[in-house]
């Protein structure tokens, strides 16, 4: 005989499922509200990053990840690196410029105890990005040449002034990272992994990373993006793909049609 008790448990059981999988719904949007707090956690943490896309005609976006102290050692902005909140209109202000247009400035978040925030930027010319002062520690090329792209990216010293660095709970652990979307198929480049000295691979939706301990990014040793690339796009490429695909599907199918057709006036001719 089965109880009552026992009748209910599939539909207790399948109510349970989908009370934790709502769970996991809200979380997952509530992290993703939180701008780089996803990365934070399941991915390779940063203190600053910057994630730049780019396109054939050099327009694009940049997207810069970092830590309020590091905004301030690195850059030489004026936030306080150990303030417990973010003025978010004060970030957009510093990063709006006659060649960098700000798009928005997340919700900021915390890590290791100290303030998180993210600028997403967007540019017409790759190639001024330097004379917007938050990114004038680097210099950026882009030329053509017998079909291929050629991009180049330097960054020199920080802003760091002797004695200046406060203690914000460094721990020499802290890495920078400047990574590359690319819009065409990558033919050379100069990324390594940092704790391997050797090449990396491309990473899927054409995306190279170049690394560096915070020390020697405080310290000022360089950082030298070169990259190699087709100057075809790889959408223009994969919609003539595409378009190529479709029009032997029409073929194909116009030539059954035909064939059909003329089949069937054949058996038309021989019956008659």
């Amino acid at each position: 005989m089965v109880s009552a008790a026992d009748a209910r448990r599939p539909g207790t059981s399948r109510a349970a499922r989908w009370v934790v999988i709502a769970i996991l719904i809200v979380v997952a949007l509530v992290l993703w509200l939180r701008g780089g707090v996803v990365r934070d956690i399941f991915g390779r943490q940063y203190e600053y990053e910057e994630d730049l896309t780019i396109g054939a005609d050099g327009s694009g976006t940049l997207t810069i990840n970092a830590s309020l102290a590091a905004l301030a050692a690195l850059r030489g902005l004026d936030v306080d690196p150990l303030a417990t909140s973010v003025d978010r209109d004060r970030i957009r202000a510093l990063y709006q410029s006659t060649v960098t247009r700000v798009r928005s400035v997340p919700r900021p978040w915390r890590r290791h105890g100290r303030q998180f925030v993210q600028i997403n930027l967007e540019f017409d010319d790759v190639r001024r990005l330097h004379e917007a002062a938050p990114l004038s520690w680097s210099r950026y090329d882009l030329t053509a040449q017998n079909g291929q792209h050629r991009f180049r990216q330097t960054v020199r010293a920080s802003a760091l002034k002797p004695g200046t660095l406060k203690n914000v709970g460094w721990d020499g652990g802290e890495i920078v990272a400047f990574r590359l979307h690319l819009p065409s198929r990558i033919l050379e480049h100069n990324a390594r992994d940092l704790e391997k000295n050797e090449p990396t691979g491309i990473r899927r939706g054409n995306i190279l990373e170049w690394e560096q301990h915070l020390s020697d990014r405080l310290d000022g040793q360089p950082v030298t993006v070169e990259v190699r690339m087709d100057s075809q796009s790889i959408l223009y490429r994969t919609l003539f793909l595409f378009a190529g695909a479709f029009a032997a599907a029409v073929l194909t199918l116009v030539a059954l049609i035909w064939w059909t057709a003329r089949k069937g006036r054949d058996q038309e001719a021989a019956n008659s």
